[in-house]
């Protein structure tokens, strides 16, 4: 399954679509199947948009104060067996993976844990959780509004590959995010849990 993974949008409110700032991220979900969006929507109809693709399940961030059927303070799901804890907030994101779980999900296990917040692209594994913080397709790195990046997870039973996707340039306006891409097999990352 191909998972599109989004978070800190802040479509300004005098823009209705994604589709006014650029087709890139429209481009780009309507290769997946599922949305995940890490929170900071700032407006409904940005959900509304995504779902024109693939459904969506939303973490509620500190910007997002209205209500819609796909969101929530944080989701836990399973998919193609993975489970991934979903959340806006976790901050810093250089404290134990353990730790950073239990902010949100206590007890629970996770084997891909997905946040946003820092608008800055994050990809990598730490005891034996892979974590992906999908930056800004909008304002990334704090900078104004611009084109940045996304997340795309594509997962199987047996194979996690987990990335981060650059969008195209905005004129005048360099998009700073670096691509990343991490694969990993499932029999590997339950070792790495075990060892950890």
């Amino acid at each position: 399954m191909r998972v599109g993974v989004i978070a800190d949008t802040h479509l300004p409110s005098l823009i209705r679509s994604m589709d006014e700032l650029s087709s890139d991220t429209g481009e780009f979900l309507t290769t997946v199947e599922l949305i995940l969006h890490a929170g900071d929507v700032t407006a409904p109809s940005v959900l509304d948009w995504c779902e024109q693709f693939a459904p969506i399940y939303v973490a509620r961030g500190n910007n997002d104060i209205f209500d819609h059927p796909s969101l929530a303070e944080g989701h836990l799901l399973e998919i193609e067996g993975w489970r991934i804890g979903l959340t806006h907030e976790l901050r810093p994101e250089s404290r134990p993976i353990s730790v950073l779980r239990d902010q949100c999900f206590p007890g629970e296990e996770i084997d891909i844990l997905i946040a946003g917040d820092t608008h800055v692209e994050r990809l990598e594994c730490r005891e034996g959780v892979v974590f992906l913080n999908p930056g800004s397709p909008t304002l990334p790195h704090h900078k104004e509004m611009r084109l940045g990046t996304v997340g795309l997870l594509d997962l199987t039973p047996e194979t996690l590959r987990a990335e981060i996707v650059v969008l195209g340039e905005t004129p005048g306006s360099p998009n700073p995010g670096i691509s990343q891409e991490l694969i990993i097999e499932k029999e590997w990352l339950e070792k790495e849990k075990a060892n950890g």
